[in-house]
């Protein structure tokens, strides 16, 4: 943002380390459970959370760090995954929320799935790689978002932000 950042240095996410990323990512699209037609300030993509909707974290499977409707996979052999978030069985957390694109682009196997804005339920809440915060104030970030204007998130260990 202000020249480049050398970020080959920064602590890589692995799956199921527990830690979420850092780094400078997009945030590409929004999900929630209600229906897009309720969604009326929204300036992001949206996704739309129903009962079939899996974030695939196995790395394994060719759908790895994508949002997936199970119902749209088109036979079940194409369900090639053992491990998914049931993302509508998630409760508060995910009834609104934003995609950090990490690992994204290329997607590498075992480097980190299913990066997140979201609800937290309580505050004193640890998250294992998303970044969580009151409902209200997601729902602020969510009307705020725009995608003509190419919305990122720095998310730094305290050691590289006093650093940089």
């Amino acid at each position: 943002m202000h020249g480049e950042v050398d970020q080959s240095n920064f602590p890589i996410k692995k799956e199921g380390d527990g830690r979420s990323p850092a780094g400078v990512f997009n945030l590409s699209s929004v999900f929630g459970y209600k229906p897009i037609n309720e969604m009326k300030k929204l300036k992001m993509p949206y996704i739309h959370i129903s009962d079939m909707t899996e974030c695939i974290d196995d790395p394994n499977s060719k759908y790895y760090n994508e949002i997936v409707s199970r119902d749209e996979i088109q036979t079940e052999d194409s369900v090639d995954w053992r491990s998914s978030e049931k993302m509508r069985e998630a409760g508060i957390y995910y009834e609104l929320g934003v995609v950090v694109e990490q690992n994204s682009d290329p997607i590498v196997k075992g480097d980190g799935s299913c990066i997140f804005l979201h609800n937290w339920k309580e505050p004193n809440e640890t998250m294992s790689g998303c970044t969580a915060m009151s409902p209200t104030n997601m729902v602020e970030i969510v009307n705020w978002l725009d995608a003509d204007k190419n919305p990122i998130i720095v998310q730094l260990t305290k050691q590289w932000y006093d650093k940089l």
